[in-house]
């Protein structure tokens, strides 16, 4: 297991990248300034279960696998994009929310919403290609088993951006919740919130292989 050194050290790198707003924190503020604090957290909640899919990935080598063969890659980054794409455009194309409540007639539940973060995270091959070029500097083969090792840090870096991410998702659905009696603002922020899902949709389109 890691020590408590390498575990502070380690803390404190991954506090100070999770703090730089990322993709992951543009889709949950989207999230959440389109249909409240509540959808925010929730889909906070789903993208760090996408994220423990990459944790256990590269617990067990699979990330490395992907990364190493330009198909698997190929496949994991066109499905992620198209994904995101189609939630933005679902976004895009929904009915203009009411003036008073600013909620969409047939906002998705929040199981659903659950779902969709934990697969725009586990779709992302940049998030598992985060999790092979960080966790190892961390990693000392003299400290106990690898595999436990990464387990534990990852798990680590997971609670670290669930708390952070839970923050932005607080943050931006009180903002949007402040103006929500604002039938031009409801529609800006929906149009907004679409515009982010297909951007992040073509970023991911567009990581190279080994990049």
């Amino acid at each position: 297991m890691p020590d408590l050194p390498t575990l502070l050290a380690f803390s404190a790198a991954a506090l100070a990248l999770i703090l730089i707003p990322g993709p992951s924190v543009l889709y949950i503020v989207a999230r959440s300034l389109h249909q409240g604090r509540r959808a925010g957290l929730v889909s906070a909640l789903g993208v760090q279960t996408g994220g423990l899919v990459h944790v256990l990935a590269a617990t067990l080598g699979v990330s490395a696998l992907v990364l190493s063969s330009a198909l698997l890659f190929s496949v994991l980054k066109w499905v992620g994009a198209a994904y995101l794409i189609v939630l933005g455009i679902r976004t895009l194309r929904a009915p203009t929310p009411d003036a008073l409540t600013v909620t969409v007639p047939d906002a998705p539940p929040l199981t659903r919403i659950y779902r969709q973060g934990a697969v725009v995270n586990a779709l992302n091959p940049k998030t598992a290609l985060f999790f092979l070029a960080f966790l190892p500097q961390f990693v000392h083969p003299g400290h106990g088993p690898v595999w436990a090792q990464t387990l534990t840090l990852g798990l680590v870096f997971l609670g670290l951006a669930t708390l952070s991410d839970g923050a932005y998702a607080l943050l931006a659905g009180s903002l949007g919740q402040r103006w929500q009696g604002s039938r031009t603002f409801a529609r800006r922020q929906q149009q907004v919130s679409g515009g982010v899902y297909v951007a992040l949709g073509v970023g991911t389109a567009l990581i190279p292989h080994g990049s």
